[in-house]
């Protein structure tokens, strides 16, 4: 099955992602290229979307999804999610991610939590060393007294960039602003995550770790790398 204006890994990706799919399942969907070419593969299989309930993460996931004709749920505690599925602009040691690239990364999480399941559809090029390598990571903030947090955020994040389209500042579907931060080398990724939810006018962050069960990694040439999360530890 060839899905249109997807490269070869992101094809493959997202129909390994589908094969994890069954009738009458409720499925959460993140937001992103590789979600979309996953919503390409479900109408593909079930030409008339219905087989699958899903609740989407973005309002352009929304769009994807109900042009694709599948139903679409509210997340309103009445569905329990048997399987969420979302991007990922890294993919780190054990796991690890590092999300938000699209700036849905508040409700990508809330989604994602809400699931039995967390699968991670992706490329392999998005497989790094640590986090923060290749992408910033996104911090979503308040509005209110947003330079006074980026203040705040100095000592863990010095070089934050507030997102912008064009001349205007970029805000979420939640409304809210998004700081672009260059994560200094030597940092422990599980430490900055804790300290970032300690600080006022945090809402979140795109470092999501210990979440996903499984990511499922499209080469170049159109096969799939499986990384499992590895159990814990004791």
């Amino acid at each position: 099955m060839a899905i249109s204006g997807a490269s070869p890994g992101r094809a493959a990706a997202a129909e390994a992602a589908v094969e994890l799919m069954e009738p009458d399942m409720t499925i959460g969907l993140g937001s992103g290229r590789a979600v979309w070419a996953v919503i390409e593969a479900v109408g593909a299989r079930w030409p008339d979307g219905h087989q699958i309930r899903t609740v989407v993460a973005s309002e352009a996931t929304f769009a994807m999804a109900n042009a694709a004709g599948m139903e679409i749920v509210p997340l309103d505690g009445s569905h329990a999610l048997d399987l969420a599925i979302d991007g990922a602009d890294e993919v780190g040691p054990d796991l690890r991610l590092l999300k938000g690239g699209g700036g849905a990364l508040l409700r990508e999480r809330i989604v994602a939590a809400a699931a039995t399941r967390f699968i991670v559809v992706a490329e392999s090029t998005k497989k790094v060393d640590r986090l923060g390598q290749s992408f910033r990571l996104p911090v979503e903030i308040i509005r209110f007294g947003w330079r006074d947090t980026r203040r705040r955020l100095a000592d863990l994040l010095p070089d934050a960039e507030l997102r912008a389209v064009g001349d205007e500042p970029y805000m979420t579907d939640q409304i809210h602003y998004i700081l672009d931060c260059a994560i200094p080398e030597e940092t422990d990724p599980d430490e900055l995550a804790r300290a970032l939810e300690a600080v006022p006018g945090v809402v979140d962050h795109g470092l999501f770790l210990g979440i996903a069960e499984r990511a499922l990694l499209g080469t170049p040439e159109g096969e799939v790398e499986v990384i499992e999360r590895p159990p814990p530890v004791g």
